[in-house]
């Protein structure tokens, strides 16, 4: 399975009463179907998958799947803090098409949580799992990172595909890539780390900027892929540039609100997640007033 590509980490939208909105999810994924994006990512961390019931999940996790094109790879956010509840989760997701499986890492009773420990949670989850694994770093929202040596012994598992990598360190990549089989794929969270990460052997990424900006993050791939390095460079520093003021500065809310000024439906955040501050409002807006010429071209 080549996993190679752009992937919007997708939002959760929320109707007017605080439920999600299925309808919403459609017309997003009616649009991004003809960006060029190798698929999409539900239920990970920018999905607010950890404010939702598992109703919820579920809903979320259907209509991504009814909207879609055909051909475009289904993955599916079922990481849990307990092993059990992650392999009934990424059984349900394969159940309901699902092709792979984003695990993020337990992380609740971090003291235990010492490389063995997460070595032999993931190689449970992957053992019962139906489909291929993704392992998941995310530091910044868990406070534990896959090292290259752990990383590197769960590369050796055949139902564990790849790792989303999140920890915006180019460096991490290189040394994961020295330790793992030619066939483990390695996907960034961070698009300033994307074209780095690409020269060096990733295989694409898994961004929260491609719900908002998908053209120019699928462009920054394909000018990489090509070998158009002077592009890609070009398209490297303005996604620099939107990553921070929309991700980085202003997180989901953020996000949801460059969606809507692009014509997706992004909305507010679930509490206790706050709305974007005007301050924040305003630096997304300029910022998109520069950056709609590049997107264009892209």
């Amino acid at each position: 399975m080549d996993l190679s590509g752009v992937y919007p980490a997708l939002t959760t939208p929320f109707a007017a009463d605080g439920s999600v909105s299925v309808a919403d999810i459609k017309h997003n994924i009616g649009r991004y179907n003809s960006t060029g994006l190798a698929g999409y990512v539900a239920m990970g961390s920018t999905g607010e998958s950890v404010l939702l019931s598992h109703v919820e999940w579920e809903t979320v996790l259907i209509a991504v799947k009814e909207a879609a094109a055909p051909g475009m790879r289904l993955i599916a956010g079922t990481g849990a803090e307990s092993t059990a509840e992650t392999i009934e989760k990424t059984k349900r997701a394969a159940h309901l098409g699902y092709e792979v499986a984003l695990v993020k890492t337990p992380h609740y009773y971090k003291p235990v949580y010492k490389p063995e420990v997460l070595i032999a949670h993931y190689q449970r989850v992957a053992d019962a799992s139906p489909i291929p694994v993704l392992l998941y770093s995310v530091p910044v929202f868990t406070g534990i990172t896959l090292e290259a040596p752990e990383i590197g012994t769960l590369a050796q598992h055949p139902n564990i595909a790849g790792i989303k990598d999140s920890s915006g360190h180019v460096l991490r990549v290189v040394e994961t890539i020295a330790r793992v089989p030619a066939d483990f794929q390695i996907l960034v969270g961070a698009p300033p780390t994307l074209l780095p990460s690409m020269v060096v052997g990733a295989r694409g990424g898994i961004l929260a900027l491609a719900s908002a900006l998908p053209e120019m993050c699928v462009a920054l791939f394909n000018a990489s892929r090509r070998g158009e390095m002077d592009k890609a460079r070009a398209l490297q520093q303005s996604l620099l540039t939107a990553s921070t003021a929309i991700v980085s500065e202003a997180g989901i809310a953020g996000i949801k609100f460059a969606m809507d000024q692009r014509g997706y439906r992004g909305g507010i955040p679930r509490l206790p997640i706050p709305p974007a501050a005007e301050s924040a409002k305003q630096r997304i807006l300029e910022m998109l007033a520069t950056l709609e010429p590049v997107a264009a071209r892209a």
